[in-house]
């Protein structure tokens, strides 16, 4: 298999992953809706900073470490559902001690661009199942030809590129809405639905045994 025809087999299995609606996607709609544009497109290159640190993990074999590791994969998945229950919390917390979601101070309220790429960022890394699918599929497609590290990170940013185009289509689109999406009422509703999602993916990653 050439580097060509392997970016381009993997570019149609990543196409797959990044329109199936997951906690990614989820993250930067909310984001959008609640934080504008700007922060938003951090959100997506956060999510795409986890991404290329699994990818290149995957292509020299961490990830196969964690597989392997019982230990090692359970204190991840452990460490990312706290995470994403302590978030969720947080929103829905938010919205109960103020009226006005616009005030500064709490996790619910609009973030700036830097909080939303961290946030973004340890969504991903925080995801074991992320990682399971960069092992899974990364090794298929690395030619013998290509040194490892650097093929992992091409395929990354080949998943990167078509996240990016999707997470801007849902942003744009989400923009022409956000007047009415911003009203209190809305904010807090939107902030809510969130966090509840937030806490069942954290809920079903913790007693998820896989």
């Amino acid at each position: 298999m050439s580097v060509t025809s392997s970016l381009l087999s993997f570019a149609a299995v990543a196409a797959l992953l990044t329109i199936v609606p997951g906690l990614d996607t989820a993250y930067v709609l909310r984001t959008a809706l609640v934080s504008g544009r700007r922060p938003a497109f951090a959100a997506a290159l956060g999510i795409g900073t986890g991404s290329l640190v699994w990818g290149a993990a995957a292509a020299v074999g961490v990830s196969a470490l964690l597989t392997a590791s019982t230990v090692a994969y359970t204190a991840l998945r452990v460490a990312g559902a706290a995470y994403l229950v302590w978030l969720g919390v947080q929103m829905i917390r938010s919205t109960l001690r103020r009226r006005d979601p616009d005030a500064p101070g709490g996790p619910g309220d609009a973030v700036s661009s830097r909080r939303a790429w961290w946030r973004g960022t340890l969504t991903n890394l925080l995801n074991p199942k992320v990682g399971a699918f960069y092992l899974a599929v990364i090794p298929q497609f690395l030619p013998e030809q290509a040194p490892p590290l650097l093929m992992g990170v091409a395929l990354a940013l080949v998943h990167n590129a078509e996240g990016m185009l999707w997470f801007s289509a849902l942003i744009l689109a989400a923009h022409g809405v956000r007047g009415w999406l911003r009203r209190p009422s809305v904010h807090r509703a939107i902030d809510r639905v969130t966090g509840t999602a937030l806490i069942g993916f954290g809920l079903k990653l913790a007693v998820s045994p896989h």
